[in-house]
């Protein structure tokens, strides 16, 4: 079934439509409560939004451009928020496409020295996208995390998260937040000895109850992989902001 690829600002979205996507939420996270989903859908810049034929919701995410001034500098982190596919259309390349096509805008508008991609994983599924799409980011198994990237995911974290981030861990604990479903936490045992897995769950022991993982990674030409450049090229999202 056809997908339509669209980026747009929140302003734009119709109740109807915040409608099915917390019910698409709701269908594979517990504890999802209506005002926290609005809330945290208020302060995005950008909403990624599949639609089928019908014109039902097959998947959305959320994304945030936040600037920060350390050390003299502005450095500026692209925060994804809220995201979810519905299971029939999880292999779909547009979603990340169009996540690429942000990137790509925003280092037109702003170069790529200073420019990052800030993802909390609170399921493994939203970690492994990482080396999927980019060559380098953090935490990485195997990779000691370089001391400048510390810095910058400490920072952006606590400006985010306030006391709920714990730098010691690299994870965020947000009281009574919502979690994966019982179901979608589950690790399908042919991937038990997948080594990025096995490092999304030594680094968030807690994931289960809705602890969420801190990444960081460089958005550089350079640091898109040759499967992203192909979902990128792949998707021709609409844009309405």
């Amino acid at each position: 079934m056809p997908l339509t690829p669209t980026i747009l600002a929140p302003k734009r979205l119709s109740d109807e439509t915040h409608d099915a996507m917390l019910a698409l939420h709701a269908r594979h996270f517990e504890n999802v409560r209506r005002q926290q989903f609005m809330a945290d859908l208020g302060e995005k810049d950008w909403v990624i939004l599949l639609r089928d034929e019908n014109g039902g919701i097959a998947g959305f995410s959320t994304q945030q451009l936040i600037p920060l001034q350390l050390g003299g500098v502005v450095q500026r982190f692209l925060f994804s928020g809220d995201t979810i596919m519905d299971p029939a259309f999880r292999n779909t390349p547009l979603l990340p496409g169009c996540f690429g096509h942000i990137m790509l805008r925003l280092m037109d508008a702003y170069g790529e020295d200073n420019l990052h991609w800030f993802l909390i994983s609170k399921g493994f599924r939203t970690y492994r996208f990482l080396p999927v799409f980019f060559n380098r980011f953090w935490p990485a198994p195997g990779v000691e995390t370089p001391p400048a990237i510390t810095v910058l995911l400490n920072a952006v974290a606590r400006h985010k998260f306030g006391n709920h981030y714990d730098a010691f861990g690299g994870v965020i604990r947000p009281p009574d937040g919502d979690r994966l479903a019982a179901a979608a936490a589950l690790i399908p045992p042919l991937r038990n000895h997948d080594p990025y897995i096995a490092h999304f769950l030594a680094r968030n022991p807690g994931y289960a109850r809705g602890d969420e993982l801190a990444c960081l990674a460089p958005i550089r030409r350079d640091n898109l992989n040759a499967r992203a450049r192909r979902v990128i090229q792949a998707t021709t999202p609409v844009w309405e902001c």
